[in-house]
């Protein structure tokens, strides 16, 4: 195996782990984890060694690579400064219309459905058992977390954080680096860098804290 072939992942932490899963549900093999953490060096992820900090990538000769981090700006920031190939992974037991276009470095975890139409961004997480439906976009580096459901024709703008059980209806426009919370359902536009909370969702007020 060359150093073009050996496959690394970027971040040791939980979210890691689980695409360490997700690969090795694919029939890929990680060969060594990098993270920025000094803790997290000569310790193991699923039995796979964390090597050292992530500047040493290249130095070490790997070229393939796939994000474990689930923080939107620091895989953005990451994906940025890195001159690796990115690959996508997308889990065996997903479903995934043929026609939907995935970006560079996007991971598709088990359980979520992806309908016909979308189209997916670089660096994009549809986290576990989450479902995209028909006609949506999803701009790069956006998160839609585990249980969130959007409806037909939804645009999430770049770095978008969709929380935990969130929901979308049908044809919502969400901006860039907004964030939903937990559990909320959206029913009208979100604007950029707006944060909204609730049944239906508002914005977050000062000092609420859910």
């Amino acid at each position: 195996m060359t150093a073009v072939d050996k496959l690394v992942l970027v971040g040791a932490g939980g979210h890691g782990k689980v695409v360490i899963s997700t690969l090795r549900a694919c029939g890929k093999k990680v060969i060594a984890i990098y993270d920025d953490d000094p803790a997290t060096w000569k310790t193991a992820l699923l039995g796979v060694p964390v090597t050292g900090p992530i500047q040493r990538i290249l130095k070490d000769g790997f070229r393939s690579g796939v994000m474990g981090i689930g923080n939107n700006r620091i895989r953005r920031r990451l994906a940025e400064t890195l001159s690796l190939q990115w690959r996508n992974v997308v889990h065996p037991h997903a479903w995934v219309a043929e026609d939907i276009f995935l970006g560079a470095g996007t991971v598709v975890f088990a359980g979520s459905i992806i309908q016909t139409g979308t189209v997916l961004g670089r660096h994009v997480i549809v986290n576990t058992g989450a479902t995209v439906d028909h006609d949506c976009t999803v701009g790069d580096y956006a998160h839609i977390a585990p249980g969130v459901h959007l409806c037909g024709g939804v645009t999430l703008g770049e770095g978008a954080m969709l929380g935990v059980g969130s929901s979308v209806v049908p044809g919502i426009r969400i901006g860039p680096w907004a964030t939903v919370g937990a559990g909320a359902t959206v029913i009208r536009n979100v604007k950029a860098n707006q944060c909204v909370v609730g049944v239906p969702a508002r914005a977050k007020e000062k000092g609420q804290t859910s």
